[in-house]
């Protein structure tokens, strides 16, 4: 039985035990198996499908806000990487919007993509954030990729063992690092590869609540609450609200 198999037949188990039947997204599986193939759709015994709220998971306010998202719905460790990232540039002494910025810089993948997170992760906070705060983020995608020895950046060695010593960035990451390298918010968006370098320390704990402050001044919670406010990324908070919803 390969992985998929058995996390599969994980995943079946768990869904027995629901009122609801549960389908995956395509995105969910594409790779493990051909995209193209439908998807397996197990048999309902007369159930609904999921539609909203999924019990195996913990349960989001009515008016979820973004702190809301990291407790109910980010991953732990990344969730750890995003404030010692946060805290680092408190320390360093740079201004709120980078701290905001670092603080939210892999929201992505911390609660839905990895691929392309910097643009994804930029589209999520775009309608809550000053203009400069989500650019930095879209365009960390690409510089981290690229040293900048003014500011003590250097390539990750992480990458290097990720990746392989032969890996070269696509050709529209370098183009997005032309035009990011000679914007005027350059550096607020090379200040989140800086703090992002050295975030990853088992042993440091860092406080959601720290940021309290800080986020309430530079990010515009919707009353309504993430995800329920028509923004043009309302959806995206939905979708990680509710990633098992049938339609």
């Amino acid at each position: 039985m390969t992985t998929l198999e058995k996390a599969e037949a994980a995943e079946r188990a768990l869904s027995e035990e629901l009122d609801r039947v549960v389908v995956k997204s395509v995105i969910y599986t594409s790779g493990e198996r051909d995209p193209r193939l439908p998807v397996p759709r197990p048999p309902d015994q007369g159930k609904r499908y999921m539609m909203g709220h999924d019990p195996r998971l913990p349960r989001m306010p009515d008016q979820p806000t973004l702190f809301d998202f990291f407790k109910y719905r980010f991953a732990t460790g990344s969730v750890g990487h995003l404030l010692q990232s946060a805290r680092l540039a408190l320390k360093s002494g740079a201004g709120e919007k980078v701290v905001m910025a670092c603080l939210v810089h892999d929201i992505a993948i911390a609660g839905f993509i990895r691929g392309d997170h910097g643009y994804w992760g930029a589209q999520l906070v775009e309608p809550y954030v000053d203009e400069e705060v989500s650019w930095a983020i879209r365009y960390h995608q690409a510089l981290r990729f690229f040293a900048d020895e003014s500011v003590g950046y250097h390539y990750p060695e992480m990458y290097v063992k990720l990746f392989g010593a032969e890996y070269q960035p696509d050709a529209y990451i370098r183009r997005d690092y032309e035009y990011a390298r000679r914007h005027r918010w350059y550096m607020t968006s090379r200040l989140i590869c800086v703090n992002d370098l050295y975030a990853f320390d088992p042993t440091v704990q860092v406080e959601l609540e720290e940021f309290t402050d800080i986020v309430g001044r530079n990010f515009r919670q919707p009353e309504e609450g993430l995800g329920f406010d028509a923004s043009p990324s309302a959806h995206m908070w939905r979708t990680i609200m509710w990633p098992t919803k049938y339609l």
